[in-house]
């Protein structure tokens, strides 16, 4: 599942193929619940914006549009959000892939899982996101709308602090490492990056987190972050799904603990 490294990955190299251009047309698969905003709503009313802005918060993406409009997209467990012409095995089906010579890369067609596509008014290259189990999310906000899914996000993982920790683990029960996977605590890390933190700090994942010191949770918070800023610097992690918006694999899976 692509983690805050993965996303950040992503923001940062589709946004040249994303922020100011204007969108002429948007393709879609049918309803399904990968779309939090109706197809035939999202073809509506993103055709003629203009998208001004891209951030990241925990694991989305925030696309601010001219309008005010706000486009929310989340990777989900299998997600792939890449400029038209890339090329990976990694965008290919496992029959593509099975009859793909191994030194052949082959351009990515748009497929039966091309959930989303988005064609440009200045003609260049379009945006696709792609998902093989549905499990990402695209969601249009109005201007001022809010939504819980980005309202109850936590501390972002590349800002936490020892003290953030610390508050967060007083008195639960739950186990730290799922109290790092917690979105609403600390936002962007995952299973990946839980661990590693842990490990780098030498904490076993299943102590309760009200055990976990302070100078503890300290050491821990730092090795958080080391570890994301880390990933980002290699390109994250592929290890299955995961391919950068170029067609390029990460290369933090070679540095695990």
């Amino acid at each position: 599942m692509p983690e805050l490294p993965e996303v950040e990955v992503t923001r940062e190299r589709i946004g040249p193929a994303l922020v100011g251009r204007r969108i002429a047309a948007v393709h879609t698969t049918g309803k399904s619940y990968f779309f939090l905003t109706a197809p035939d709503a999202l073809r509506s009313r993103l055709v003629g914006r203009r998208v001004r802005g891209l951030e990241r918060l925990g694991k989305y993406l925030v696309a601010a549009l001219d309008d005010g409009q706000r486009l929310v997209l989340h990777l989900g467990m299998t997600g792939q959000l890449f400029a038209e012409g890339a090329a990976s095995v990694r965008l290919l089906s496992a029959a593509a892939r099975a009859s793909l010579a191994p030194e052949a890369q082959a351009a990515f067609r748009p497929d039966a899982h091309t959930h989303l596509r988005l064609d440009f008014e200045d003609g260049g290259p379009g945006v696709l996101f792609r998902d093989v189990r549905k499990f990402g999310k695209v969601l249009l906000l109005g201007p001022g709308e809010r939504t819980e899914r980005l309202e109850r996000l936590g501390v972002d993982a590349l800002r936490v602090t020892g003290a953030d920790l610390y508050a967060a683990a007083r008195r639960r029960r739950v186990a730290i490492k799922s109290l790092l996977l917690d979105q609403s605590v600390i936002a962007g890390a995952g299973n990946i990056y839980a661990d590693e933190a842990l490990f780098l700090a030498g904490i076993r994942p299943r102590r309760a987190a009200g055990r976990v010191s302070q100078r503890e949770c300290g050491s821990l918070a730092a090795a958080l972050q080391q570890v994301v800023r880390r990933s980002i610097e290699t390109g994250g992690s592929s290890i299955s799904d995961y391919v950068a918006p170029d067609g390029r694999d990460g290369a933090y899976q070679d540095e695990r603990r």
